[in-house]
């Protein structure tokens, strides 16, 4: 076994790099790749590896963990944290840590080797996380800022000047490590000697902040020589001060700007000392971020900018003594999603000018982010940059849709050489920016697009030989990307930007195949739970920056959705152990208030939020934002959600709750029929979303299954025209009811149209990414934003499970169904989804005569593929014919499909059809 070892490698998601190989997953949870070790406050951390190998039919059937508190212990093989020894098991992800109890500020070194069927590995690079600070008596300083306005803030506008805190310290011994610990109220920037540490924007990740903090944590040693330093931190608005404050009642604001911060020190001589925020500090409001909030941009003027501020023997004598504020009473938890970050520049295609000074930048392309501009003109010079998503007729800016969000940032000159500015706390939805105010006649190499969104791999690909489903796949990377802000916001344009639930119920699933998001999504998760009232209510937009808590299935049923999306995606059984009793008070608060007495559950808030008018013209200049209550969509969802929580309660080992919900289930059903179903074979008003809900949830008869799917044909193919109608709630089931009921083709149909509404109908309209509304081009702009994903619905997950065939079955891809639909004019599907046991590629292409199928499975994983074949004798692979070699279990041949089971490794098939 010993002479294999060399073919077996071992891939950790260590975060100091971009690269493959220097991966590691920590706590289940992927690594941030930032310039230093995550910090996390998880006491057992899981661990995962994935095996790298050209082998086929690799299994794992033991491994052996080592951590320890340094990494000459690791090296020499000692686990002095935790020495697994060798334990039989396949399992490679969410391995739970059972070593000594960790401490604040334990720094954990680990690696692993595995034995597998082909051979034992050797010893894995190392990989490292660090404790952060588990209790509240860790944080040694206090909160610190101005509770209150200054001059410069422009109160009826909601929009401060930035606050500017900076304190100088000195180190007279050599330093051995030095760790900054931040949380910086609403949004912060961290500098040593003049120079910000990290590369995040932005940041950190928005919460409740009364009901909990992320706290963010930097190494900083390297900035640490003997002698005196100094610090400085930039507070802006962020969710903290809210944009909005006229309706109290409706949006929560948490107040003023602050800091909490320390560095914590320890010397080559193991003495250690703590710079920590206290009254010693010094702060100012008069800066040269006069003005910023989210909604409406930044101000800034470079004629006050504090040369020097925060660097060593700055003049500070007009600054305030720092004051001693209130904390904003939630605890402090250390940010384990990706913060955001500048992950893309884009370049103007056209500058056009329009008179009077003023110029329209088009990008090309509707994203989220800023403009870095360069610039050269007189002092006092004001630069205005406006942003929109489109333009008018007439080619000037539309910004009706932004309702009364300025999204307008202004820049004063300080004169002199060439000036380059970009804003920190203010971000935009926009393709257009209109500059107007620029000395000269400004260029493209003048500006820059920044993207910003949470730092995450790309890890779904998808191509094919249908130009339109590759663009609309385009647009979906871009609108979900654009819309990753520490929290899953419904757009990033207008005066909103919320995290409503409603939005991802199934979307999120979809958003899994293109980003690494599971942190991101964990995250919300907790952003739910804590937004839970103490009756079991759970709101529309989570956290509950707007309080909405209308009561009704759909929305805060996403909670549920999710934690099934993270199970099923990434194996990782603590989504549902720690958000299980949550879930389960909501469903109960749900029936106990609106389940009447034959069962039917009667709460709805916006029924099948956005179906689309019936014609384009239809729709004209009309508001969407019209609610459309149903009981039937409420009930069916319930039924839903019901099973899911038998399912959930199994998982997590309450039994008797099982049987309860099942029972529930049960009850639920019969309730439903009696109620909705009509004897012509349809449900409710026979609409087309009532129809899927009833056939997808499982909530039909048997005997009436046939007649129903009949109905939901002529829905599409003749009261349609060949269309859809569904709304957000309809749009997350569609297309995989179809496949499942055999009509892939119709789903196709819908997948590829380019007349209203469809997605392609967008694309053939100059969308680059996807709109709330599906007549987004004749809406009235009240709610039209143009970079949405709630119409996406299950588009993506069709994508991957259904054209491609990368259907996970049991737990996180350990089983996979490969079984691609061939359907309408496609001849080729290129896909690849790097899940959390390793790459899955699936590459198939057909002529008239052949079909060929490239397919990658990861180590640990086995597959079921269905190959289009006219018989079993025609299969061959690597020029094999499969019957021959015994490497293939053949499990079915029949109706020109041949069903085979394969282990690990890359496969070539060839069939004849």
């Amino acid at each position: 076994m010993k002479e294999m070892t060399k073919s077996i490698g071992l891939i950790f998601l260590l975060c100091l790099s971009l690269t493959t190989f220097a991966q590691t997953r920590v706590d289940a949870l992927r690594c941030e790749l930032l310039e230093n070790p995550i910090s996390m406050d998880v006491l057992q951390p899981h661990l995962s590896w994935k095996i790298a190998t050209d082998e086929r039919n690799v299994v794992q059937l033991a491994y052996h963990v080592l951590v320890a508190s340094s990494p000459e212990k690791l090296a020499q093989d000692i686990g002095d944290l935790w020495d697994s020894e060798k334990i039989t098991s396949a399992n490679s992800i969410q391995v739970i840590y059972h070593g000594k109890p960790l401490k604040s500020r334990n720094e954990c070194f680990w690696k692993v080797k595995v034995y597998t069927n082909k051979g034992e590995s050797e010893w894995s690079n190392v990989a490292q996380w660090t404790m952060g600070l588990l209790h509240y008596k860790d944080w040694t300083g206090r909160w610190i800022g101005f509770d209150r306005y200054f001059p410069t803030d422009n109160v009826e506008e909601g929009r401060l000047s930035a606050r500017y805190l900076r304190k100088e310290f000195k180190t007279e011994k050599k330093v051995h490590k030095a760790i900054a610990y931040i949380m910086g109220m609403g949004l912060y920037e961290l500098y040593i000697d003049g120079q910000k540490v990290g590369d995040q924007v932005l940041a950190p990740s928005p919460t409740d902040y009364t009901q909990n903090i992320k706290y963010n944590v930097f190494d900083v040693t390297d900035r640490l020589t003997e002698g005196d330093h100094a610090l400085g931190v930039v507070l802006g608005n962020g969710r903290f001060y809210a944009m909005r404050q006229a309706k109290p009642y409706k949006v929560k604001t948490f107040g003023f700007p602050k800091l909490q911060f320390q560095l914590m020190i320890t010397y080559t001589d193991g003495s250690t000392e703590t710079i920590k925020t206290d009254d010693s500090w010094k702060g100012t409001a008069n800066g040269p971020i006069t003005a910023n909030n989210e909604y409406d941009g930044e101000d800034y003027d470079a004629r006050k900018e504090l040369s020097g501020w925060a660097n060593v023997g700055f003049d500070e004598h007009e600054w305030l003594p720092s004051e001693y504020v209130q904390e904003p009473g939630g605890t402090y938890e250390a940010q384990l999603n990706g913060h955001m970050k500048v992950m893309q520049d884009i370049v103007p295609v056209t500058v056009t000018p329009k008179g009077n000074g003023r110029f329209i930048l088009d990008f090309g392309q509707n994203f989220s982010g800023w403009v870095k501009m360069k610039v050269k003109g007189e002092s006092g010079t004001r630069v205005t940059l406006r942003f929109a998503e489109s333009l008018e007729n007439n080619g000037e800016l539309f910004v009706t849709n932004l309702r009364d969000a300025k999204s307008t940032d202004h820049y004063t000159l300080r004169g002199g050489e060439v000036e380059e500015w970009e804003p920190r706390f203010t971000y935009h939805g926009f393709r257009y920016v209109e500059v107007s105010g620029y000395p000269g006649t400004p260029t493209k190499t003048d500006f820059v697009g920044r993207f910003v969104y949470d730092a995450m791999e790309t890890v779904g690909t998808f191509t094919s030989s249908n130009i339109l489903l590759n663009q609309i796949h385009q647009n979906a990377w871009w609108g979900i990307a654009s819309n990753y802000k520490g929290m899953p916001v419904d757009c990033p344009q207008r005066n909103e930007r919320q995290p409503w639930l409603g939005d991802r119920p199934v979307t999120a699933y979809g958003e899994t195949f293109l980003f690494d998001n599971t942190n991101f999504y964990i995250k919300w998760l907790e952003d739910i739970r804590l937004s839970q009232k103490e009756d079991g209510a759970i709101p529309d937009v989570a956290p509950a920056f707007w309080r909405y808590y209308s009561d009704n299935i759909t929305w805060p049923g996403t909670y549920l959705m999710i934690a099934d999306m993270l199970y099923r995606q990434t194996g990782d059984i603590r989504v549902l152990e720690q958000h299980y009793p949550a879930m389960k008070k909501w469903i109960n608060y749900m029936a106990t208030r609106y389940m009447d007495t034959e069962g039917i559950i009667t709460k709805d808030s916006y029924g099948d939020w956005c179906f689309p008018p019936v014609s384009i013209e239809a729709g004209r200049g009309q508001i969407a934002d019209k609610k459309y209550p149903s009981a039937l969509i409420s009930s069916a969802n319930y039924y839903y959600l019901l099973n899911l929580m038998s399912r959930f309660s199994l998982i997590v080992g309450q039994d008797d709750d099982k049987l309860s919900f099942e029972k529930s289930a049960d009850g639920m059903k019969k309730a439903f029929n009696k109620r909705f179903y009509h004897t012509e074979g349809f449900y409710g008003d026979n609409k087309l979303t009532e129809n899927i809900l009833a056939l997808y949830f499982g909530l039909v008869e048997e005997g009436n299954k046939t007649q129903l799917e009949k109905q939901i044909v002529r829905n599409i193919e003749v009261e349609n025209n060949g269309h859809l109608s569904t709304g957000v709630v309809g749009i997350q089931w569609l297309m995989r009811t179809l496949t499942e009921m055999g009509r892939a083709d119709l789903a196709y149909k819908l997948a590829t149209n380019t007349t209203y509404p469809s997605w392609g109908y967008m694309v053939e309209n100059g969308a680059t990414t996807i709109w709330e509304l599906w007549n987004g081009n004749t809406a009235h702009p009240k709610m039209n934003s143009q970079n949405h994903v709630m119409m996406l619905g299950d588009l993506l997950v069709w994508y991957y499970e259904h054209l491609a065939g990368i259907k996970s079955t049991e737990n996180a891809f350990q089983s996979i169904i490969m079984k691609p639909e061939i359907v309408g004019d496609l001849t080729f599907v290129n896909a690849s989804y790097n899940s959390s046991r390793g790459m899955i590629e699936s590459h198939w292409v057909k002529s008239k005569s052949s079909f060929e199928w490239q397919v990658r499975i990861p180590v640990n994983a086995k597959a079921i593929l269905h190959i289009p074949a006219k018989d079993l004798q025609s299969i061959t692979e690597g020029g094999q014919k499969i019957q021959d070699n015994s490497i293939f279990n053949i499990l079915e041949s029949q109706n020109g499909s041949v069903t085979v089971e394969i282990g690990s490794g890359h496969y070539q098939f060839k069939t004849k059809l």
